[in-house]
């Protein structure tokens, strides 16, 4: 038996898979500008942004540039950050008000498509832009005449001699205007006044001068207007930028109140911040899979969302608006009511910002969601509702025997009009709430005996509820009806007045703490750390979900120093990019009430640049080979049995100048905790895929389970999913195996492994793993034996057709194969040799030719001469030799024919030995001899 190993030498090309690029970029559809003519920047209003729902998708959700339109338009659009889509427009060349006051033109926004080339590029709609250019006072007043003459009579006083004239080239009434005119010539008897006319001051006499030359000069208007004093705040910056990971930064370090020395007696600021509250964070917290979207995008499948009023956030998030005059009906037949435990064990997880109606009457009560469910046992029923800023949660666990409880909770967070996390864990008899991370006990349970039972059919609304109230009348008027009956309408009321996102339930168990805390966690906000050196009299206050700052305090001095300190915080190493909008509203108290001034607000947005993107490395062997009976054992082959993945970033670190060489330098350093955590790893085939019937990839589902972790295992890949560290995903991955059947004609197989983090965020090297299976082949039986040795391999020896393509190993070092590149440089090394080694032989048989027409004397039996004898002594010494069978030299022995043939023979083998110098046939280069029991020599 031998084991062939052929290796193969295949290049594959692997193109990147982008996501597609689904919506186009956005912006506003008209824009207003300003421009000077010294300089070059438009200001815009609003300031140019370009939003794409694609975003943070690389490629399709950046905004690669800006498109301007319109004939001879001398602006450019560039664009300033990508990922936050802004711009700006600037010119091309210095404007000038005097040939144009104002350009309009459209502008169109373009995504960067789905990769680096730019395919499938989408654009936004056109926007107009008006820009005026703003008029500079760079033109001197020129007058219309060089020099004026003129004529007088002596001896009177005329109102006006002349008028002159100067006019400015400046485009605006602001700079064009003629201010006043001036004689500059002193002690004559003239003037002049702001219209250009010239009068005589006192008589003029021909016996005295009797010409006069002065000089005049205009001016043109330029009024320096003092602004009134307005109280508001002064130094601070709209645009403020953040770079993920420099911790906390001030957002009004420089910021003052002017009061226009009002006299106040208290002050309070409020700074608000609008961040993503209503983003999804289920994976990146880690939170177990199976919860239910009870308000998804509406589609054919999901249609009881599509009346309802939509809103998108900052990041794209579906927030649904509730009217209080509408509500959503989920059908039963999605399967909601057919999950195992939505009866007695679940959680429930949603967005809300109750909106506050004002009314002089007794304020209703408003249903968020409302649930009769079917189970084992019967039918029970829930409902979570607001009452002022009370939230209620009704529970009836039998319909049929027991009586409702109600746990009521006083929360001034659900009548604030703001943003906050309720998460519900029900265990019956236990009811925990969270608001925004924090746990509340209920305040009030009691009994509700009195209400009236709901009906015993399968229901689910959001926004509102049904009540029996219409068939209770029917009851009473017909005494034979004794209870309501399906599918009857129903009366809706307890309408639901706000916004709510991010609605789900998680049927049969429950969440734990740590993951509502870290939903709630939006892990960026306001923060303030100065409290050592707060003033006399000030108070700070911060909401808990760090959106909301509120300062308040008597001195002006001592609050400018406090909001000073007001400082956003954002704990991601790695921070979703984008604009969050900034607000600063104050109120102020004065000593006199009809004087007190008002501040109006400040509006801004902190910009979170792009941070470094983290580089995953996946390392490990990516080449060997086993026998197929290792493939064939019950836990198989493991894959990547030494994977390494490390995660790291680059930073570019400026040189010193006092350094020597110039440019960057490369700095990689280990990045935080949480780059340590992958949410999914992915293994494909490259090729077809794979035959459960013949192979198969194993992985231990269990061990997957216990760590909270899912496993999806196809015959096209394997895909792991889960939020946890490095270390247990490379303890994971080194655990999977690829087995093959007894008997499964299967030679090779390609592997790729690829892993994402950050909700698939950022993504690794995609390495490649090449298994080789090597098997056991019985060649035939030769007929010479003595060719059966494992040093020697006959070139006609042709492999079977099922092994064409593959490779089989040498037992005797399974563990080394070679690469690609090594099997190409023994290739070519080898032919070079082997072509050397022609060459020698091609020379030296010509040589013997030339050698053998010299020497005489050979004789005609086949002996050779001297020479010739030592010749083909020294050729017996080459590894080209021949091993004859002594049984056929007998059978030669009778067959050999007279002197002359055997000399006709030589000849011929002569001549063929001149024309194939290398084979290994040829008498010439190896003459062998067989001595038999005759003892006669034979040439052969």
């Amino acid at each position: 038996r031998v084991r062939l190993l052929v290796p193969i030498a295949l290049i594959f090309v692997i193109a990147p898979a982008f996501l597609a690029n689904k919506h186009k970029p956005w912006i506003e559809a008209e824009y207003q500008g300003i421009i000077m003519e010294n300089d070059n920047t438009v200001l815009l209003n609003p300031p140019l942004f370009a939003l794409d729902k694609d975003a943070p998708l690389r490629y399709a959700g950046e905004i690669c540039g800006f498109r301007i339109h319109g004939a001879g338009v001398p602006f450019e659009a560039v664009i300033l950050d990508k990922a936050t889509g802004e711009g700006l427009i600037r010119a091309k060349e210095p404007v000038d008000c005097e040939a144009h006051k104002e350009h309009t033109f459209t502008i169109q926004a373009y995504d960067c498509g789905e990769g680096p080339d730019g395919a499938n590029t989408k654009k936004s709609h056109k926007a107009t832009v008006h820009v005026r250019v703003n008029d500079v006072n760079e033109f001197a007043p020129v007058f219309v005449e060089k020099l004026y003459r003129v004529a007088v009579t002596e001896g009177k006083l005329y109102d006006r001699i002349l008028r002159v004239e100067a006019i400015d080239g400046d485009c605006s009434p602001q700079y064009s205007q003629i201010c006043y005119y001036e004689i500059l010539t002193p002690n004559i008897p003239f003037l002049i006044d702001n219209d250009g006319n010239i009068e005589n001051t006192e008589k003029l006499q021909y016996s005295g001068d009797r010409l006069y030359r002065f000089t005049v000069t205009a001016y043109d208007l330029e009024i320096q207007v003092k602004p009134t004093c307005k109280p508001s705040w002064q130094g601070w910056n709209k645009r403020i930028e953040y770079t993920p990971g420099a911790g906390s930064l001030a957002l009004f370090p420089s910021i003052h109140l002017e009061t226009c020395d009002e006299p106040l007696w208290n002050i309070q600021a409020t700074v608000e911040l609008q961040t993503n509250h209503v983003k999804s964070l289920r994976k990146l917290c880690g939170a177990a899979s199976g919860e239910i979207d009870l308000l998804p995008v509406p589609s054919p499948t999901a249609n009881w969302t599509a009346r309802l009023s939509v809103h998108y956030s900052q990041d794209s998030s579906l927030i649904y608006w509730f009217n209080g005059s509408q509500a959503a009906q989920v059908p039963v037949m999605n399967g909601l009511h057919a999950h195992e435990g939505l009866s007695d064990h679940f959680t429930l997880s949603v967005w809300m910002k109750h909106a506050v109606v004002p009314s002089k009457g007794r304020r209703e009560e408003e249903t968020v969601i409302c649930s009769t469910v079917q189970s084992e046992d019967g039918y029970s029923h829930y409902s979570l509702a607001v009452h002022g800023c009370r939230i209620a949660f009704l529970y009836w666990p039998l319909l049929e025997s027991a009586r409702p409880v109600k746990f009521l909770w006083k929360l001034e967070q659900v009548c604030d009009d703001e943003w906050h996390h309720y998460a519900l864990n029900l265990e019956f008899p236990t009811v925990t709430l969270y608001v925004d991370g924090v746990s509340y006990d209920p305040a009030l349970i009691h009994d509700n005996g009195l209400i009236h039972p709901p009906r015993q059919e399968p229901s689910l609304m959001i926004g509102a509820c049904w009540t029996e109230e219409k068939n209770k009348e029917k009851i009473k008027g017909n005494e034979n009806s004794t209870d309501t009956v399906q599918g009857d309408p129903l009366l809706i009321h307890h309408y639901f007045h706000g916004y709510l996102a991010g609605f789900t339930v998680r049927p049969g168990s429950l969440e734990s703490r740590e993951v509502i805390e870290c939903l709630y966690a939006c892990r960026e906000g306001l923060d303030y750390s100065d409290f050592d050196s707060l003033g006399k009299g000030m108070k700070v206050h911060v909401n808990p979900s760090q959106s909301l700052l509120t300062l308040e305090g008597d001195d002006v001095e001592t609050f400018n120093h406090a909001i000073q300190h007001v400082a956003y915080m954002n704990s991601l190493r790695f921070a979703t990019p984008g604009v969050r909008p900034l607000r600063l509203t104050t109120a102020v108290k004065c000593f006199s009430e009809e004087s007190c001034v008002s501040i109006p607000d400040v509006e801004g947005y902190v910009v979170v640049l792009q941070p470094d993107a983290p580089q995953i490395l996946l390392s490990g062997t990516a080449h060997f080979a086993h026998t197929a009976s290792d493939f064939e054992a019950p836990d198989g082959v493991p894959l990547f049995p030494n994977l390494q993945i490390t995660c790291s970033i680059s930073h570019q670190v400026e040189a010193k100048k006092d350094e020597n060489w110039h440019g960057t330098v490369t700095d990689t350093r280990m990045s935080d905790e949480i780059v340590h955590n992958l949410d999914g790893c992915e293994i494909s085939l490259v090729g077809d895929d794979l035959d459960p019937e013949r192979e198969y990839l194993l992985l231990d589902g269990a061990a997957l389970q216990q760590r909270g972790l899912e496993l999806v295992n196809t015959s096209a890949y394997l895909t792991i999913t889960g939020v946890e560290s490095i270390a247990v995903y490379e303890e994971i991955l080194r655990q999977v195996s690829y087995h093959i059947n007894h008997g499964a004609a299967l030679y090779e197989r390609k592997f790729h492994l690829s892993c994402t983090e950050m909700n698939g965020r950022y993504s690794s090297n995609e390495f490649t793993v090449e298994m080789n299976v090597l098997h056991n082949m019985n060649r035939a039986a030769h007929p010479n034996h003595i060719l059966s040795s494992q040093q020697f391999i006959h070139r006609g020896h042709h492999l079977p057709p099922e092994l064409s393509g593959h490779s089989l190993a040498s037992t005797h070092n399974n563990a080394m194969v070679p690469s690609a590149a090594t099997i190409i440089i023994v290739v070519c090394v080898g032919f070079l040799a082997l072509m050397v080694i022609l060459g020698i032989l091609r020379i030296h048989s010509l040589h013997r030719r030339g050698m053998g027409q010299e020497v005489p004397g050979a004789a005609a039996g086949g002996h050779t001469s001297t020479g010739s004898k030592d010749s083909d002594m020294f050729w017996d010494d080459s590894a080209l030799t021949i091993i004859v069978n002594p049984m056929e030299v007998r059978s030669n022995d009778r067959n050999l024919g007279p002197p002359g043939a055997n000399k006709d023979m030589e000849e011929d083998d002569d001549s063929t030995d001149s024309e194939t110098p290398d084979s290994p046939d040829s008498n010439d280069v190896d003459d062998r001899h067989i001595i038999g029991k005759s003892d006669s020599s034979h040439r052969y």
